[in-house]
């Protein structure tokens, strides 16, 4: 059953567009994440749906009703919504009971002592309720604010940077913990955030904002590994953009080696398959480059970042291009060093070039004489 749906939302403040066109539509117990940079407008859409703002086009539905249209609007308060706000917004007077009992209407209320004692416990508060506030921790006010959106049993939740004003490692934990919650719940949710770990740790589908608009509304897996153009390609993960060429066979060759690919070759930002000939940037993400001793192609070391298990380099190969590389921690080489290094990719990423080898005849040349001196890598 559908519980939210969006068709063609437009939101404007005076003559300039925060929200353009935005469509998708939310499954009972999905949850769902808004992810983008700063100014996307990610939260403007929340607020739209939660009703505290009117919109300018388009439509807004819950549980199959409209709620949102330019002409008329439904109340916040008679949508069936639940809201956890950036700064949890307890109110620090009440003890942990009473706020979380404070949603409840006159009828919900002739029950509120059971449903604050589960709720309690879901989160992870047991014998807490007497408590304020001001003496829990950061991360313990967040579960009593979701708790209480959570004790009405609304229809919806949104989450507005929920985790914002935690630490890292609570964050990432957090998110972790929420999420689990909400499913216990059977809760259908929407986050909006600026941090993809959250994103990715939180959401079943993710909805990449830039501009107003959606660019990918997809799995967390299929933004990092099949992303829709060159803004989610960059957005999402890290990796780089490396020139090359679509040969025969489902081919692109390049300076670290030639891609094989079991199907043909798709621009990402065109619906047309790459022909032959054609120049194109291949993302490659720092997974899909390997540290190998016993490979042709070698790579000099510009920057490291230690992480632990893992350092992550910044490589310069032999064209002046710059890739990146994690590679294990163990393997710990020196600025100015070289390394061998070889493709170890999943799938082959292309987006068509914009400055296309036919104004540079020596393009392709350059390719080639890289590749030739590079291994050659099937899928």
């Amino acid at each position: 059953m559908t519980q939210l749906e969006l068709i063609g939302v437009i939101q404007r403040y005076g003559k300039h567009t925060v929200v353009d066109g935005v469509d998708f539509r939310l499954e009972a117990g999905q949850i769902a994440c808004l992810l983008g940079p700063s100014g996307c407008g990610k939260t403007t859409l929340l607020r739209c749906i939660a009703g505290f703002e009117e919109i300018a086009g388009g439509e807004i539905r819950l549980h199959g009703e409209t709620v949102s249209r330019h002409d008329s609007r439904v109340a916040p308060e008679k949508r069936r919504i639940g809201m956890v706000f950036q700064d949890y917004a307890l109110f620090p007077h009440l003890t942990i009971d009473e706020n979380i009992a404070f949603g409840l209407d006159r009828k919900q209320r002739e029950d509120a002592s059971l449903r604050v004692r589960q709720l309690l416990a879901t989160v992870g508060l047991a014998g807490q309720g007497n408590k304020y506030p001001h003496e829990l921790s950061g991360g313990q006010q967040q579960r009593v604010a979701l708790a209480r959106a959570l004790a009405p049993r609304p229809a919806l939740i949104l989450l507005d940077e929920p985790f914002s004003n935690l630490d890292v490692g609570l964050r990432e934990r957090l998110s972790v913990e929420v999420r689990e919650i909400l499913k216990r719940e059977g809760s259908t949710a929407v986050m909006v955030t600026h941090d993809q770990n959250e994103a990715f740790a939180m959401a079943d589908e993710i909805g990449i904002m830039h501009n107003g608009r959606i660019q990918q509304w997809d799995t967390p897996y299929n933004l990092y590994h099949r992303p829709a153009n060159r803004f989610v390609a960059d957005f999402i993960g890290q990796g780089v953009l490396l020139s090359g060429v679509v040969g025969e066979g489902n081919s692109v060759r390049m300076e670290l080696g030639t891609l094989i690919s079991d199907t043909p070759v798709e621009c990402h930002e065109s619906c047309d398959h790459c022909e032959d000939g054609c120049a194109v940037d291949i993302l490659l993400r720092p997974d899909d480059i390997v540290h190998d001793d016993a490979s042709a192609v070698q790579a000099e070391v510009l920057h490291k970042a230690f992480r632990g298990a893992d350092i992550l380099y910044t490589l310069r190969l032999a064209s002046g291009s710059e890739v990146l590389s994690l590679v294990p921690s163990h393997h710990n080489h020196a600025l100015g060093e070289k390394i061998g290094i070889r493709l170890d990719a999943d799938h082959v990423i292309a987006f068509k070039k914009h400055d296309a080898c036919g104004d540079d005849p020596e393009c392709e040349i350059r390719i080639e004489q890289n590749t030739a001196k590079a291994v050659s890598w099937h899928r």
